[in-house]
């Protein structure tokens, strides 16, 4: 809280050296665009009093209501299964038939399924979809012997990347590619490899470095038995059925009915209704458990609205266009291949100030596919160059509310979270820019 309430601080004093600009913006089949070179600075634009920085807050609450709710809905969900026992019984059996207790080899073989299995979540269902998974990824950590920050690497990060470097992500990638008018998730085959390697390198990570980690854990998750005493009773078996179909509805609402975070959240909430009455629990108890299970991820869920502030400001003092604009001007006399690079790099920073794939994809690519024609830089190539810079940052900026709200269900906090993922960051950013250069010498 206090590491993100600096940052709005420091929001607030760049609006006092950043001057105010807007592009113009058009509407085209429902998506408001920019204007390429309409941009124009903004003369009467009053500094924002320093009271602003705490009317943001509750501002920036309101705006990011729909992820406090969900990270809500979802905390309430995940204590009543919990309360069943059904989804612990089922992990604590699976890790004891593989024998994952006791051998680092299955361990690492459960740790590299369990990320690719999120990546693939990443990859073919969104970003924010997939926050109520996360839990699950912190009781097969607890299962195979690990702490929690092992759960969350291997979930938060599988899904990052996976989102990050989709060949098929309709948010990124099919918004930006309809904005430079290429087919629907052409050039697959580049960002199929990336995502691939970066999800191998991203399980390598976990397995030599984050389970040797000295993970201090506040709330430490505990299995309630040994290992060899889990067993799956029926109640057990129906709970996990209802689980798994709620999950199969809401991924058919995702990809046919356009659901997004108030429906998904809504489902979650009808899953923890049946899962609870399935397994007896009274009205009055159902609310119970699912208050009990909000309270312990209430920290987590403020965060996500202090951060909300900072968009909050920085839209205030109309300066994220001038930053776009200026941004964007600085690839211009590159050579092709560093200006790919620069430009993900570029996008990562606009990502702080624009977070959303689609809403950045409106913003940014009307100015960069033009300027990507002038230097002779293939549009697919910066298409590609956005969708790595937008997507890898989505991990660390506090400005993303999916990120900051799977770090709150799976109880790790954000300073812990950059701690350990900023090293990963690094290494799969550099293996992307190589693949961005080689894709231009490879004519992609």
């Amino acid at each position: 809280m206090v590491l993100i309430f600096l940052i709005l601080v420091a929001a607030y004093l760049m609006t006092f050296i950043v001057p105010a600009g807007e592009f113009e913006r058009e509407t085209i089949d429902g998506r408001t665009t920019v204007i390429p070179g309409s941009f124009d600075y903004l003369a009467d634009v009053a500094n924002l009093h320093l009271f602003r920085i705490f009317v943001a807050i509750p501002e920036g609450l309101i705006n990011a209501s729909q992820f406090l709710f969900i990270v809500f809905i979802a905390g309430g969900l995940f204590h009543i299964l919990q309360r069943t026992g059904a989804l612990e019984n089922a992990i604590g059996v699976a890790v004891h038939r593989v024998g994952a207790e006791n051998n680092p080899r299955s361990r690492n073989l459960i740790i590299a399924a369990g990320t690719f299995i999120y990546g693939f979540f990443g990859v073919a269902v969104g970003f924010e979809n997939n926050i109520a998974l996360v839990p699950i990824g912190v009781l097969i950590a607890t299962a195979i012997g690990c702490s929690r920050l092992v759960g969350v690497v291997m979930a938060v990060g599988g899904i990052g990347i996976g989102f990050a470097l989709s060949p098929i992500n309709p948010y990124t990638v099919g918004v930006a590619q309809g904005i430079g008018e290429l087919p629907t998730f052409s050039g697959w085959w580049l960002r199929l490899v990336m995502v691939l390697a970066c999800l191998s390198t991203l399980t390598v990570f976990i397995c030599r470095y984050v389970v040797n980690v000295d993970y201090k854990d506040d709330q430490p998750a505990e299995l309630n038995k040994r290992l060899q005493d889990y067993s799956l009773s029926r109640r057990n078996i129906m709970t996990l059925g209802i689980f798994i179909a709620g999950l199969v509805i809401m991924l058919v609402g995702v990809f046919t009915r356009g659901w997004y975070i108030n429906e998904i959240a809504a489902m979650f909430l009808l899953m923890a209704i049946v899962i609870g009455f399935a397994n007896g629990l009274g009205a009055n108890e159902l609310v119970k458990q699912m208050m009990e299970g909000a309270a312990s991820v209430t920290a987590g869920a403020l965060v996500i609205g202090v951060a909300a502030s900072i968009q909050v400001i920085l839209q205030d003092a109309h300066i994220i266009d001038t930053i776009v604009n200026s941004l964007s001007s600085l690839v211009g006399d590159m050579p092709i291949a560093m200006a790919a690079v620069a430009s993900s790099v570029i996008q990562g920073i606009i990502n702080l100030f624009i977070p959303g794939g689609s809403g950045q994809a409106l913003v940014t690519m009307p100015i960069l596919i033009p300027l990507a024609d002038l230097i002779g830089m293939s549009r697919q190539l910066m298409i590609t160059s956005f969708q790595v810079g937008d997507g890898l940052t989505n991990l660390i900026v506090p400005t993303s509310g999916g990120t900051l709200a799977m770090l709150a269900l799976g109880k790790v906090s954000y300073a812990q979270w950059l701690k350990v993922i900023m090293p990963l960051l690094a290494l799969i950013y550099v293996m992307c820019w190589i693949a961005l250069v080689a894709g231009h010498y490879l004519g992609y």
